[in-house]
């Protein structure tokens, strides 16, 4: 029997066979993974998954040998969000509980603790632990430290504005804590050495400027060696090189973009070793014994691998991995420290991932399961990635998915899909259950990464700035045009829909370019710019009242001239609205006030209101319940209905 088969078992995983239909279900797109990771014990004898059962995410740990285990279940209204192996008959993990009306569970901040084989269950750290009203992470786990491990403490002070997280190693079976120090900046994020020493705070201060703090051990004084607000480089550490004395550092690179630099920490200064020509970094990835980084990911159109070290063992390894999965991501994503066994996922634009296991002293990969094992791949559309030039010569990269089996055809119905953020946020060539329904509707789905948009590099970001709907929304519309020009989409059928702020970018389009989109459809999204400073969980603290000062301005006649609502009379597109009531986000505020003004205004639209839900539906019946209803509102406007 396969490990596949056998874990399935185990999880009592009954995944349907799809339907003998030309039309794939809605309901398969509206399914939460039913995998979401797997890591392989230190010592390669356990595996450790998520996944979930009876609708809820459990961590299952698996005996290697006789492919026996068990599953961890938190409390009733919780599940499992993330874990580590910490040792190798240790694992931590996080939790996620519904704590009021809201569908999605939130995380409780609290760490767990279980052995491999379910045994020693306890709760280690958290508010439920000794009334320790705190929030903790993991920073980096120390397989040779005596069974500790480095976290990362945030005391709730009452603040908005956050507290300085602490430092401490903790006793992986009973608890106990050893500080070995405090951030000197709030929110930060620690970076370790290979010895566990915390060397590198960063972290952004509530004037929006990045800070990177270094010292030389535990228990030495933290010195401020790199300040944007001095018109220094924005940098991030990421993480220590083998010697302990450099550091790979994100910075911005040869082309502006994003690129990998050292940091010495004797000469204190940067040497460049990679810069990215379209995209910057998306991850290190770290040699089998996390101390050192072997290979850089990014995703300049597809995903990329650009390997540090050629002749590494993971390098190796990898390059023939990529090897056998041609056109297909492939990322480690756990190893045991020796490297012996490697756990690995496989996916692409169109397949969701299947994880692997590959066993060095066998030579060969076993398959172990996959996310969402009713997709099928073959069914599925694939996404190419594109570039275009912005009406100022900006050059702007997105994706263009057809229907499947419809690779080349053109004059399609076309939706514009925006992502949201939007500020450090993109679309990125993988698989999108939304878009894939799109696809399956026979509809043709155009992505752009307009200014303002993660992954090109900090100048990239900072163009967005105080450009809602202006040259982000110019971007937008530019893309689309490109898609007409280029003969892909009917310029009778277009409708544009986003969440968030691609929500504000659809009845933006929609009022701004009222003869270009036949609807918009407006997701959990932001309709009048002013509400910003003042309803929502963003305005609650200095830093996020300094971070919308930033990016959208204080100029109110502006915010409200580029607000959808204040341009209703001047809409043509048929309009859906969807608002979820438990939305602290986007609060249902924005939705409800537009939905009242076009209302005034004697104009039709269909509205969505879940009590329940927050930014984004969660619930699978709520989503595929929603899923159905875009997709008649589609069919109804510029699909066959609406022909």
């Amino acid at each position: 029997m396969t490990v596949l088969r056998l874990l399935i078992c185990l999880l009592v995983a009954t995944a349907a066979a799809p339907l003998a239909a030309e039309v794939i279900p809605l309901v398969d797109f509206a399914r939460h993974a039913q995998f979401r990771d797997i890591k392989i014990s230190p010592d390669g004898a356990y595996l450790a998954a998520s996944a979930v059962v009876d609708g809820k995410a459990v961590l299952s740990l698996v005996n290697l040998d006789d492919m026996k285990g068990v599953n961890v279940r938190p409390r009733d209204s919780g599940e499992v969000a993330e874990f580590w192996w910490v040792a190798p008959r240790r694992v931590l993990y996080t939790v996620a509980e519904r704590m009021t009306t809201l569908e999605q569970p939130l995380l409780t901040g609290e760490l767990y603790g279980v052995n491999a084989d379910g045994t020693r269950k306890q709760l280690l750290i958290g508010y439920r632990a000794h009334l320790d009203l705190v929030s903790a992470d993991i920073v980096r786990p120390l397989y040779a430290e005596g069974n500790k491990v480095l976290i990362s403490k945030i005391h709730w002070n009452g603040s908005a504005d956050g507290a300085f997280p602490v430092a401490e190693l903790m006793d992986v079976d009973h608890g106990t804590l050893t500080d070995v120090g405090t951030a000197p900046i709030r929110n930060a994020q620690f970076i370790a050495d290979g010895k566990g020493q915390v060397r590198f705070a960063y972290g952004d201060g509530t004037d929006q400027k990045r800070r990177v703090y270094y010292r030389a051990g535990n228990g030495a004084n933290w010195d401020l060696v790199f300040d944007e607000s001095k018109s220094e480089p924005v940098v991030a550490p990421l993480g220590f090189a083998r010697d302990d004395k450099n550091a790979y550092f994100a910075c911005p690179g040869a082309h502006g973009v994003g690129g990998l630099c050292r940091w010495n920490a004797e000469s204190r200064k940067l040497e460049p070793l990679w810069s990215g020509a379209e995209a910057g970094i998306d991850e290190l990835v770290p040699s089998f014994d996390r101390k050192d980084f072997v290979a850089i990911r990014s995703m300049p159109g597809r995903s990329a691998t650009t390997l540090i070290d050629k002749s590494s063992r993971e390098a190796k390894l990898l390059t023939t991995l990529m090897q056998q999965f041609p056109g297909e991501d492939v990322r480690i994503t756990s190893s045991t420290t020796d490297g012996s066994k490697v756990v690995f996922l496989v996916s692409s634009d169109r397949d969701p991932g299947q994880f692997f296991l590959y066993d060095g002293a066998a030579g060969k990969a076993t398959m172990l399961f996959a996310r969402m094992p009713w997709i099928k791949e073959g069914e599925m559309a694939s996404m190419e990635p594109v570039t275009l030039k912005a009406r100022d010569g900006l050059a702007l990269h997105g994706y263009l998915t057809r229907p499947h089996g419809k690779d080349d055809a053109k004059h399609l119905p076309l939706v514009v899909f925006v992502h949201g953020g939007p500020y450090g946020i993109r679309d990125q060539w993988d698989f999108d259950p939304d878009v894939q329904m799109l696809a399956s509707r026979g509809y043709a789905v155009l992505q752009v990464n307009f200014r303002g948009s993660g992954g090109y590099g900090d100048a990239f970001i900072h163009a967005g700035f105080r450009e809602w709907g202006a040259k982000m929304q110019d971007d937008v519309t530019d893309a689309t045009r490109w898609a007409i020009a280029d003969g892909v989409a009917d310029p009778a059928r277009i409708c544009i829909f986003g969440a968030s702020y691609g929500g504000y970018a659809a009845l933006r389009g929609a009022t701004k370019e009222p003869d270009l989109y036949r609807c918009a459809i407006g997701y959990v999204g932001v309709y009048d710019l002013r509400l910003m400073y003042t309803r929502g969980d963003i305005p609650q603290s200095t830093y996020g009242d300094n971070y919308l000062k930033m990016v959208l301005g204080e100029d109110e006649s502006v915010l409200w001239d580029r607000s959808p609502i204040a341009h209703v009379d001047g809409l043509k597109a048929k309009v859906m609205l969807i608002v979820g009531g438990e939305d602290r986000r986007v609060p249902p505020i924005q939705g409800e006030h537009l939905h009242d003004a076009l209302d005034k205004a004697h104009i039709a639209h269909e509205w969505i209101y879940q009590r329940t839900e927050g930014h984004g539906f969660y619930d699978e019946d709520h989503r595929a319940d929603l899923l159905a209803k875009i997709a008649a509102f589609l069919d109804a406007n510029i699909g066959g209905g609406g022909r």
